[in-house]
This record gives C-alpha cells, structure tokens and sequence, in this order.
C-alpha cells in the first residue's frame, strides 16, 4: 500500500493539484476583498449606506439584552444571529469566482479548438517517389497494350 501512495504522490498529476489548490486559496483572498473592500461599499452607498455584512437578524437574546448596533456587539453578547449580510457578500464572491472561472474555462477551450482545427486540416498529399512514377509509367504501358 506504501509503494502505491508513492507512485501516486510522485505523480505530476498531484503536484499539479497541490498548485491548483494553493492559486485557488489565493485567488479566493482576492476576491474577498474585491467583494468586501471594492463592490460593496458603492453598493451599500446605492442602496441608502447599508453595509451588507452588519445585517443581521436577532433569533435569541445573548447576556446582555439588544438591540444590537453591530454583527460583532450581537457575537460578543452570545446572541444567536441570522447573519444574512454576510451571506450576500459570499453570493457575490461566489458569483464574481464563477465568472472568472468561465472566461477562464471558455479561453481554453477556444484555444484548443482552434489547436485541434489546425491539427484537423488535411495535409497535402506526399508527392510520388520515382519508383512510384515508374511503376505507373509501367502500368499505363500494359494497360494500353492490353488495351489495344
């Protein structure tokens, strides 16, 4: 069972997924702050200045009784919370992922469609070697004095 876990993990295909995992965990960290830093801040202005990961809804009462002014003073006080503001922000990076992994997907297959088109077109037949042109020359003979 050793020796199989070795040849597995020895595999490029592994090495490639370890690099897949790392850029994709990056790549997430961008788009939280693009959601979190750059969207939503002109959205929550568009929208009268609400700033979607501070909405909340109150289920239960925590030590010390609310209202609550922010997401935070509801966690601190234990108070049991539906924090559906931050379930937008994570939509739209959820959305903003999606997109980036489409024009992703969608480039590659473009370029490999037109790859696999270059690799399609038919080529040029060889031309004749000399024997070949010979033995022709000698099969039309036969066939003309067959013929005749």
């Amino acid at each position: 069972m050793f020796k199989e876990f070795k040849e597995f993990a020895i595999k490029g295909n592994v090495l490639d997924m370890a690099v897949g995992i790392i850029i994709g965990a990056a790549f997430g960290t961008i788009v939280k702050s693009l959601v979190n830093d750059i969207l939503m801040p002109p959205i929550g202005l568009l929208t009268g200045g609400v700033d979607f990961s501070e909405l909340f809804l109150t289920l239960s009462q925590g030590s010390s009784p609310g209202p609550y002014a922010t997401l935070a003073a509801a966690q601190e006080a234990g108070a049991v919370t539906v924090n559906y503001g931050v379930f937008i922000n994570e939509m739209v990076s959820f959305l903003i992922v999606a997109f980036a992994v489409f024009l992703i997907v969608r480039t590659f297959n473009r370029l490999r469609s037109a790859g696999e088109a270059e690799a399609e077109a038919p080529a040029a037949p060889p031309e004749p070697s000399a024997q070949e042109k010979l033995l022709a020359e000698i099969r039309d003979l036969l066939r003309a004095r067959s013929g005749a």
